[in-house]
């Protein structure tokens, strides 16, 4: 795709086995639609998500909080160390076209919130907290049905 959208995959760093299922899933169904992948390229989540569009055949981009790509998991296509920790959650949610919250807390909600106030779609997939504005989905596929439909793709 000469234009894709860029979905970021947001979500714990810790996580259930089942919520890593949920993300690798999730991350298989954005690059099957021909998106590219925005996630904080360090474990759980990130890193399920990242493995579900590797093994779709999809890329996938990390911004990592470090200063280099020690930490980067495997399965990421790119990385880029940012050296900004927390404050990368800014620059995923401005960098993004959408999101897709997957389980996660703080962090999670941080880059949610910001995605909210940008205007842009955020996606809830078994998150227990709310915020104005946010859609939930049940399955990865009506997640990622829900930003591509919100952004008319």
């Amino acid at each position: 795709m000469a234009n894709p959208l860029y979905v970021a995959i947001v979500g714990g760093g810790e996580t259930s086995p089942d919520i890593l299922a949920l993300a690798r899933e999730v991350g298989r169904e954005v690059a099957r639609r021909g998106a590219v992948l925005l996630c904080g390229g360090l474990g759980g989540v990130m890193a399920a998500a990242a493995q579900g569009a590797k093994d779709a055949g999809g890329v996938s981009i990390g911004l990592l909080p470090d200063p280099d790509r020690s930490r980067a998991n495997p399965y990421l296509t790119y990385s880029i160390p940012t050296n900004l920790g927390h404050a990368r959650n800014v620059v995923i949610a401005h960098a993004a076209d959408a999101l897709i919250a997957v389980d996660g807390s703080h962090g999670t909600i941080s880059e949610a919130a910001i995605g909210l106030k940008l205007g842009k779609p955020v996606v809830g997939l078994h998150v227990a907290w709310e915020l104005p504005g946010l859609r939930r989905a049940a399955t990865a596929t009506e997640a990622v049905a829900a930003v591509m439909n919100m952004l008319r793709r």
